[in-house]
């Protein structure tokens, strides 16, 4: 029989050995790299420190001086007038505030609010104070209209009306929002706001027409303002009780005669 002829094994390869790789010699900056890696350190760091110079900080905390902001106006609350309600003019267009308005003042101001100068509403109400006027400014107080229109339109309303007393221009409503009668979009609430030489609110509500000329005078006859009505009161009848008595005196004089 043939024999069988056996297929040798093939060798085994030994496995390749990757080259070593050599590594690069580090290589040393040069003077002018230095200078310019060196340059671009002190560059980012002036910027980082400009940075912190630029950016907004929170301002700092005003000291409480134990007088109410504008969001917390109230009766009975004493407020600090700088500042407050911003600057207005008058319907002759003199700049102002209601810090001056109080300071020029001997007694206080009364600012009745009004949506629109020579609208039928507004007429009425402007014609209550200006009926009234007398009586209420008897006690020092002052008497200021208050809305968003213009000087010209307020002029003419005036002029037209006769009305006794200065009309306030604030267009942005900035016055009108500090004293709580600006309505959430923008429009003015109709009402009256009273405030005495100290900063100290007697009004800030809504109203009629007449309902607002009404609070004002029933604080004056309350004699709650400085300068109220209530020593005036109490004078008159003093003088009344006088001429009484004297009358009482002539009459006994003419009786025992």
């Amino acid at each position: 029989m043939p024999r069988e002829l056996r297929k040798r094994k093939a060798p085994a390869t030994e496995p390749e050995i990757a080259p070593a790789t050599k590594k690069k010699p580090a290589t040393k900056k040069g003077p002018v790299a230095t200078a310019v890696a060196k340059v671009q350190e002190v560059a980012e760091n002036v910027k980082d420190a400009a940075e912190e110079v630029l950016a907004p900080k929170a301002a700092p905390k005003a000291k409480s001086n134990g007088k109410v902001s504008a969001s917390k106006v109230e009766v009975g609350s004493v407020i600090d007038l700088e500042g407050f309600g911003g600057e207005i003019e008058t319907h002759e267009g003199e700049k102002t505030s209601l810090k001056k308005l109080v300071g020029e003042s001997k007694a206080g101001v009364v600012l009745f609010t009004y949506p629109k100068a020579s609208t039928p509403g507004c007429t009425k109400q402007a014609c209550q104070f200006r009926d009234q006027y007398t009586l209420l400014t008897a006690t020092g107080l002052s008497i200021y209209g208050l809305s968003k229109d213009s000087p010209k339109a307020n002029s003419t309303f005036k002029e037209k009306q006769k009305l006794p007393y200065p009309l306030l221009c604030d267009p942005k409503g900035t016055l009108i929002k500090a004293i709580t009668l600006l309505k959430s979009d923008g429009k003015i609430t109709r009402g009256v706001f009273v405030i005495d030489k100290s900063g100290k609110i007697f009004a800030a509500e809504g109203g009629s027409p007449l309902g607002t000329v009404e609070v004002v005078e029933k604080l004056i006859k309350s004699g709650e303002l400085t300068g109220g009505t209530a020593e005036g009161t109490n004078a008159a009848s003093d003088e009344e009780v006088a001429k009484v008595a004297a009358q009482v005196a002539d009459t006994a004089e003419k009786l025992d005669g």
